[in-house]
């Protein structure tokens, strides 16, 4: 509940938190110590050793979640450095076999084409409309629960005796004012308190999952390797570990492919809550992450090619989670119990 998603000066450098960043520095504490030249020599002479000497995939899985965790781990800066680890050894457990759907729609991914609203519903969004509609849902409903809260207290406190009915009552009713005010000014700082009430919505933590599985699955089967993801409160994201793009994001410059690509995993989270929910809640991020990938197309995009890209993207998002059912509800389960990156992939491949 991506989005698929704002931060400091260094992280500005990434076009989006559901990012295609550089994977793990390194292999380990130390190796994220050696310098860059002879890491990159260590990865090429481990890449033709592994041409060469099957590894088997309990190992090379072991190895992967090792990367992972080195990424997790790394500062932004060495990110960068290393730019092929994930993807090589995602690459060595498909060649084993071991990863039999990773990139498994890539090739099936078809043209761009017009699509039009009805053909949304055709694959199962009732109101594709609401995908775009800024949901205010959590917003409304923390500012009338202060204000009705506030009020009641205000009527008990009223009751005191003497000075300390009048004062309390004041006080109390001023707290509404005070979140008003601030929500007019600077309506960031109640994020936190609007993200801790959005709990008590009982589909808040099924909505999270969900979206961020669909970013999940949307980029294994396109062939983008995940190299970290979070289902926490207000830290919700999934990342990608892709070089090539990552390199192009940052050039400014995407070909129409690669725009295709990363516009379905951008929208994969919101198009999964508009196939279950009336209402989407968390496309926002995804809707900013889709901005920034459409603003890099050569050649250029205008406005109704734009409207168009959003639609196709979620037309082909929903055909990716219709087609792959089990594997879908499978990753929910893993990404709802904590599951590290590499047993989610196993989740996938069992299912």
């Amino acid at each position: 509940m991506a989005c698929l998603a704002v931060q400091n000066a260094a992280q500005a450098a990434r076009p989006f938190q559901r990012s295609f960043v550089g994977p793990a520095a390194g292999r380990r504490a130390a190796v994220l110590r050696r310098p860059l030249a002879p890491r990159l020599a260590a990865a090429e002479e481990g890449s033709s050793a592994a041409a060469t000497t099957p590894a088997s995939a309990d190992a090379l899985f072991k190895e992967l979640d090792e990367i992972l965790d080195d990424y997790r781990r790394a500062p932004i800066s060495l990110k960068q450095e290393v730019t092929g680890d994930v993807l090589t050894t995602v690459q060595r457990l498909a060649d084993a076999g071991a990863l039999k759907k990773w990139g498994a729609a890539l090739g099936d991914l078809p043209e761009r084409r017009s699509v039009l609203l009805g053909e949304l519903r055709l694959v199962g969004i009732s109101q594709p409309e609401k995908i775009a509609q800024i949901s205010v849902r959590n917003d409304a409903a923390f500012l009338w629960s202060t204000v009705g809260i506030t009020s009641v207290l205000a009527l008990v406190l009223g009751q005191l005796p003497g000075d300390w009915g009048f004062f309390s009552a004041y006080l109390a009713g001023g707290i509404s004012l005070g979140v008003l005010a601030i929500g007019s000014i600077n309506p960031g700082l109640l994020q936190f308190a609007i993200d801790q009430f959005s709990q008590v919505f009982p589909d808040y933590k099924e909505r999270v999952v969900r979206h961020e599985a669909a970013h999940f699955l949307t980029g294994y089967l396109l062939g983008v390797p995940v190299a970290n993801y979070s289902c926490t409160l207000g830290k919700e994201h999934t990342d990608f570990a892709e070089a090539k793009l990552q390199k192009r994001l940052i050039e400014g410059v995407l070909e129409p492919q690669q725009v295709d690509q990363l516009s379905v995993i951008a929208m994969a989270g919101a198009t999964s809550e508009a196939m279950k929910y009336d209402e989407v809640i968390g496309q926002n991020a995804d809707m900013f992450d889709l901005q920034r990938i459409m603003s890099r197309s050569t050649p250029k995009m205008n406005d109704a090619a734009q409207q168009n890209q959003t639609r196709w993207a979620c037309y082909q998002a929903a055909t990716l989670l219709r087609r792959y059912p089990d594997e879908y509800e499978a990753l929910q389960k893993a990404m709802a119990s904590g599951a590290s990156v590499v047993d989610c992939v196993r989740a996938i491949e069992a299912a």
